[in-house]
């Protein structure tokens, strides 16, 4: 699903807490890079997506 991505949290500069995951996909044949912010909101399918990942034993990187 996420295999040779990257999947780190971004942090809010207003509130210094986690408020997405930023999801960076390795590069196509052409060099070209591809990410997806995902928010964390219970109802986003993505998110759900991330949260099967974690389950399956795989951890989220923390925020710079």
């Amino acid at each position: 699903m996420f295999e040779g991505c990257t999947i780190k949290y971004n942090k809010s500069p207003m509130t210094g807490k986690n408020c997405s995951i930023q999801v960076t996909y390795p590069a196509d044949s052409d060099g070209t890079v591809k990410s997806l912010s995902v928010p964390m909101k219970p109802d986003n399918t993505d998110y759900q997506e991330i949260l099967e990942w974690v389950d399956a034993g795989n951890t989220i990187e923390e925020a710079d």
